[in-house]
């Protein structure tokens, strides 16, 4: 394990007096572990799904092309599971994890693609604040083995990273902003998620509430236009993230 050179740029991370410098260091953190690229960015919408915008990276000749032209940001599973994860994962996890589902055969084409780049395997770091997503560092290249003690320090260190990166920009302040999300429920919202969250169905929900199927549907419907959650699956992860519940 390399675990001292993680903890060395944790120390020195936040001495970094320029982007230049910040993306220097991080480039050698990855060097030393065997990861060949990376992407660093920025989710401007704190639930949303989609690619974010990148703000630091290095990634294969011609890949990002390959990436945009053949739509993969829509069905790319570790962009799936970013929108929901509580911690990080690896690229494999992602894939396992959705092998149900309907858009698998595009999922497995955009795999096999991603290896003749030489992105074969890698991880995932989620960077939450406290209403959700507001960024994520994706590192990858050769498979790479990280024991659960690595794999929780490139965490803090993509945090920091983050973080530093934007205190560098001045745009620490527009990026509060933008986490900003109205989670002000009421009452019976907060009835219907608390049961949610212990795993009932709608049917025990409305049992439980003495109200119909169609009236506990009806505020699930409404949690997840105001938390912008894709499905009742993400209305709880969300809530457990902003502390809704616990």
């Amino acid at each position: 394990m390399n675990i001292r050179s993680i903890v060395q740029f944790l120390i020195l991370v936040g001495e970094s007096e320029t982007t230049d410098e910040l993306e220097r260091q991080i480039e050698s953190l990855l060097s030393t572990y065997g990861f060949k690229f990376y992407g660093l960015r920025f989710h401007r919408k704190p639930h949303d799904d989609t690619v974010g915008s990148a703000i630091l990276g290095r990634w294969p000749a011609g890949w990002s092309e390959i990436y945009a032209a053949r739509k993969y940001p829509l069905i790319d599973p570790t962009i799936r599971m970013l929108s929901v994860a509580q911690r990080p994962f690896r690229w494999k996890e992602a894939v396992m994890a959705l092998k149900g589902d309907p858009h698998r055969p595009r999922m497995d084409r955009m795999m096999q693609d991603a290896g003749r780049f030489g992105l074969h395997d890698g991880y995932v770091f989620p960077v939450h604040g406290r209403n959700g997503l507001l960024g994520s560092m994706t590192v990858g290249g050769d498979a790479v083995d990280l024991s659960p003690a690595e794999c929780a320090l490139f965490e803090a260190a993509a945090k920091l990273a983050f973080w530093r990166f934007m205190e560098l920009r001045g745009q620490v302040e527009a990026l509060e902003d933008a986490a900003k999300v109205d989670t002000q429920l009421t009452r019976r919202e907060m009835e219907v998620i608390l049961l949610l969250a212990d795993g009932l169905t709608s049917h025990e929900i409305a049992k439980a509430l003495t109200i119909s199927n169609h009236t506990v549907d009806w505020y699930i419907n409404g949690l997840q236009e105001k938390l912008k959650a894709k499905n009742r699956q993400h209305v709880v992860a969300l809530a457990f993230r902003l502390g809704l519940v616990s």
